[in-house]
């Protein structure tokens, strides 16, 4: 589609848009077909019809939770969501399952929280709803008018802006004949239920031999958390709260960051949905972007000074010398950077997703998402990469500049074999570490670690069962494993949907569970801010001027306070909409309810509090003190018919 550039680009369009929405009605009437009774569903509390959706624009999202095109598709859906919320206009997902493994209803319920989705989600797994409506591609969004009809069908990425237009003209023609139904689609969504971790689905993770320390990509917590070996958190880098300002280590933001690497004493950060590289200063206690323009990229771009090309996905990096190099998901490339210079180029594939072997820049690659290197005497000889949409393990010899693919079959073909060559079947492989001539690889979605010898293209199973799990010991279990890293001669494996890092040992063959546990700090700040469990609530809407959020602290029987420890609220913000004139703040003792004044400024119109507790109660039966640390998060919108306080309360014991 052109893009629409000026508002009279827009009123013709819109225009066009009406009178074909009109020709559909009168001519070409397709009716939507039902979704099949049997079907099991998420985020509501009972399966729907389109009877149910009558009165309603509605769009349906044809996706799978392997894809990155059906992740790009879902900042748009939200956008849509939060720009008709309280109109007669619903998003419903269907996920039709590319992967085995995805079309299991609790791995599915999984990823719709991982990745935030708050719409119905219908689980298509056998491709019932998929066939009647015809689809043929991820991500599909098909358009449903109030009446049961289809009223447009959009493939691929980049319709934002069109749907958009399709949805005001809908609701326009049909609100002026009165066919819309302001009635609520009732919604359950789904519940996480919290974890004993510190962790929210960490998607990477990297050891630094030279200061014994990991590093941890806490996804789904927007952070990074770095420790010792035994499981010692040192230090938190960001904020927590998703955005994607630079800054010192509490002020900064990231977004679902992934890939990590050293440069030096400096840590590089492929900060996912921001499309951003950030690298991370221990010295300064600094975070700076060095890549990337917070856009997502094109699928076939040219290289360029780094603040000015918008990249896309970028998942791995593995670093050597001055070069990095990166697993880049969405155009389905490798690119690298000059970490002097910050320039950055494509390095191989054409970003046709497939699998095709060749010279480096003529290969095709399919959502590389995991990516290493073999350094022998000092030279980098091969990069190694998990190559996840098309279940391979690829490499490229920077010997001969060509790519070869070691292990796993191609698009279509996937599974859990192990042997040699093109007979190994893998599922969606996202990490890969060498070490020691070998390359150890997570296959996610078989819930296993495996080792491949290049040299030899064998690979076998090293921990794991084929099925989702938590279990410690010689029979270990994995839950969606995503990233992994050597250090002290053991694995750190980043377990994703266990909120863990597990540890394997190859010498005994016994697979543990760190145990990640705070350090005690003296500054009060980072009394509350250490290791927070963080859980995320619904956005609310305040009008600009003053305003409270409004704290309950609720403990159900037999927990009472403890009326001689302090109660600490450490109030953060995404940006200056939200500012509090005293953010730390301790009280003689825990109440049930506290009003603390935030002020709310007109703009941005976007931005995110955080909102973080330390106290302590009591059972006395038991003569039990306990100490409760969390943190709530929560967007904000600010809009002159918001509210002027939002609400939060912490409850225990139910």
């Amino acid at each position: 589609m052109t893009p629409i550039r000026t508002e009279a680009d827009r009123l013709a369009l819109r225009t066009q848009i009406q009178e074909k929405i009109r020709e559909i009605r009168t001519k070409h009437k397709i009716k939507a077909p039902d979704f099949p009774a049997e079907l099991e569903w998420l985020n509501t509390s009972h399966a729907l019809s389109v009877k149910d959706l009558r009165g309603k624009v509605v769009v349906l999202d044809f996706w799978t939770y392997c894809c990155i095109n059906c992740m790009h598709v879902l900042p748009d859906l939200k956008f849509l969501e939060e720009k008709y919320q309280g109109q007669p206009f619903v998003v419903i997902g269907v996920h039709s399952a590319k992967f085995t493994n995805e079309k299991a209803k609790a791995n599915i319920r999984q990823a719709v929280l991982r990745l935030e989705i708050e719409h119905p989600v219908v689980v298509d797994s056998d491709f019932a709803v998929w066939q009647a409506y015809t689809v043929r591609a991820w991500p599909t969004l098909i358009l449903v008018d109030p009446e049961g009809y289809v009223l447009g069908v959009f493939s691929g990425e980049g319709n934002r802006e069109i749907l958009d237009l399709y949805i005001e003209s809908a609701l326009e023609i049909f609100g002026q004949e009165e066919k819309l139904s302001h009635a609520p689609v009732e919604l359950q969504p789904e519940a996480l239920e919290f974890p004993e971790s510190l962790l929210s689905y960490p998607g990477k993770i990297i050891g630094d031999p030279q200061t014994n320390r990991l590093v941890i990509a806490d996804t789904n917590h927007d952070r990074l958390l770095v420790c010792t070996p035994d499981g010692i958190v040192r230090e938190i880098v960001g904020s927590g709260l998703p955005g994607n300002e630079d800054g010192d280590f509490e002020t900064a933001h990231f977004f679902r960051p992934q890939g990590l690497a050293f440069h030096g004493e400096d840590l590089i950060v492929c900060d996912t949905e921001n499309h951003l590289l950030r690298r991370v200063d221990f010295g300064s206690r600094s975070v700076t972007t060095i890549a990337g323009t917070g856009e997502q990229g094109s699928y076939a771009q040219r290289g360029g000074p780094g603040r000015k090309i918008p990249l896309n996905s970028p998942w791995d990096i593995f670093i050597y010398g001055n070069t990095g190099y990166i697993a880049m998901a969405g155009p389905h490339q490798i690119w690298s950077i000059d970490l002097k210079t910050h320039r950055l180029e494509p390095f191989a594939g054409t970003s046709h997703e497939a699998r095709r072997d060749g010279e480096r820049l003529n290969a095709a690659f399919a959502q590389p998402s995991g990516i290493t290197g073999e350094v022998i005497d000092g030279q980098l000889l091969r990069l190694f990469i998990a190559d996840s949409e098309i279940s391979c393990v690829r490499q490229i010899d920077l010997r001969s500049e060509r790519v070869a693919t070691l292990v796993g079959g191609d698009l279509f073909q996937y599974g859990d074999h192990d042997g040699a060559q093109d007979n190994v079947r893998l599922q969606h492989p996202l990490g890969v570490a060498f070490h020691e001539g070998k390359v150890y690889l997570a296959d996610t979605y078989n819930h296993k670690i495996k080792v491949l010898d290049p040299n030899l293209r064998l690979c076998k199973t090293l921990c794991g069962e084929n099925m989702p799990g938590h279990a410690d010991g010689s029979t270990a279990r994995f839950f969606e494993p995503s990233g992994l890293t050597f250090l002290n001669g053991k694995m750190y494996i980043a377990d994703a949907n266990n909120h863990a890092i597990r540890v394997y040992d190859p010498h005994t063959k016994h697979t543990g569970t760190l145990r990640l546990k705070p350090q005690a700090l003296h500054a009060a700040e980072h009394l509350v801010t250490m290791g927070t469990p963080v859980v995320k609530l619904p956005a609310q809407t305040l009008a600009p001027g003053e305003a409270r959020v409004e704290l309950h602290l609720q403990l159900s029987e037999p927990y009472t306070f403890n009326d001689g420890s302090p109660l600490q609220v450490l109030f953060r913000s995404l940006n200056s909409a939200l500012t509090m004139d005293m953010p730390l703040q301790t009280f003689n003792s825990p109440q049930p309810h506290l009003s603390l004044p935030v002020s709310v400024a007109a703009e941005p119109l976007e931005s995110a509090l955080r909102l973080e507790l330390l106290y302590a109660y009591c059972e006395h039966a038991h003569g039990l003190c306990l100490m409760r640390q969390i943190a709530y998060e929560l967007p904000v919108h600010i809009a002159a018919e918001g509210k002027a306080y939002v609400e939060i309360t912490d409850t225990v014991g139910k």
